[in-house]
């Protein structure tokens, strides 16, 4: 198959990336023309374990432009991989999805059937206004294609992307048409079968076994992403403030997490205390949520303690700081670590970054290390 994925980030790169291994043809689109220019030379924009290896190996089945309307005429399966960056009043911002389709539609050519996915990450209703976007635009342009849209949400870990591509928990699929089902179940078919050798940079672990596919509705396929996100972060927010309680009495959180965790209804995943959730997902994703809910009158007040105490854990932390060191102004205070987890050079959300800006309020001097980050923290 022929897939053109629009947006070359996190998710839309390690998509391609794994496509193109398992034998599609991938044409990578980005309107940053310096992401492209690198991508062009092997070279990978993000920090993600695997990433460049496998991009010199796949020269002749992925290829990057900033062209997406010339390149998706013979097509069979556009993904739109975009960014949908949190509003003020903590809404995503659908409009470079939007965009994105008004651009695919103008490029569609009369006659041939193409299958249109969303994988962004996106509010409630978003596929409808996918469709309806390129409805119009295909009216306008008097083309009759016929095309089939979907959602299939992402649930990649940074750091962890391209195994999560390769080695999936399962695979979500919400359409309308049983049409674009078929298409993608064709297309993730070596993923869902594992029929593919696995790469060497990014190995099978022991015990995997076949991935689910879930065929769902479009809002489904929508909430099933949100509400996965904002469980782990209500799980994270969960541990951190039983750490708290667990200093006062005097318990070990890590023993209280163990034990816990080993009862096979709440699983030991996500429960280690620390100072707190960050990155481009759960603060958005969780503010969105809590949005969706403002917009059909329903309060999402778990949600909503779950980004309180994330934000009380950051000042915690300074203030156990304070009291340990009787006051932080003057002292010079090493930082070790500025992305928002280890394996990545994402500082979005990052708690380092939140807990520097509160000790230099507080009068402290900064020393900071991290491996990968350092360049995107300084501008943080």
């Amino acid at each position: 198959m022929k897939i053109v994925i629009v947006g070359t980030g996190y998710v839309g790169l390690t998509t391609a990336v794994m496509l193109a291994y398992i034998g599609h043809n991938v044409v990578g689109v980005d309107i940053d023309e310096k992401k492209i220019e690198l991508l062009k030379k092997g070279k990978s924009p993000i920090h993600e374990a695997g990433v460049e290896e496998l991009l010199a190996s796949l020269k002749n089945n992925i290829t990057f432009t900033t062209d997406l309307k010339s390149n998706v005429g013979d097509a069979d399966i556009i993904m739109i991989a975009v960014g949908t960056p949190a509003k003020v009043n903590g809404e995503a911002d659908t409009h470079y999805v939007e965009e994105a389709a008004r651009t695919v539609a103008k490029g569609l050519i009369n006659g041939r059937t193409y299958t249109v996915v969303v994988k962004s990450t996106v509010p409630i209703g978003t596929n409808r206004r996918v469709a309806h976007v390129i409805k119009k635009t295909l009216e306008e342009r008097n083309v009759k294609s016929t095309v089939y849209v979907a959602s299939n949400p992402e649930f990649l870990r940074e750091g962890m992307a391209l195994y999560d591509s390769f080695y999936p928990d399962r695979i979500v699929i919400g359409s309308e048409d049983p049409e674009a089902i078929e298409m993608l179940r064709r297309m993730y078919r070596p993923i869902l079968e594992q029929t593919f050798d696995p790469p060497q940079a990014i190995p099978k672990r022991d015990g995997y076994s076949l991935p689910p596919l879930i065929t769902t509705d479009p809002v489904s396929a929508e909430m099933i992403k949100y509400a996965a996100n904002a469980f782990l972060a209500l799980k994270i927010s969960f541990i951190n403030e039983i750490a708290g309680l667990c200093e006062k009495v005097d318990a070990d959180v890590t023993e209280v997490a163990r034990g816990i965790g080993l009862d096979t209804r709440i699983g030991l995943r996500f429960l280690n205390a620390g100072i707190g959730w960050g990155g481009s997902c759960f603060p958005k994703d969780t503010a969105a949520l809590i949005a969706v809910g403002r917009e059909y009158n329903y309060e999402m007040p778990i949600v909503e303690a779950a980004r309180r105490v994330n934000q009380l854990q950051r000042e915690r932390t300074v203030e156990k700081l304070q009291s340990v060191l009787k006051g932080v102004r003057g002292r010079t205070i090493a930082i070790l670590g500025l992305s928002f987890k280890p394996g990545t050079d994402d500082v979005r959300e990052s708690p380092a970054i939140d807990i520097i800006r509160l000790l230099i309020e507080r009068g402290a001097h900064i020393r900071a290390h991290d491996p990968v980050a350092i360049e995107n923290a300084r501008k943080a």
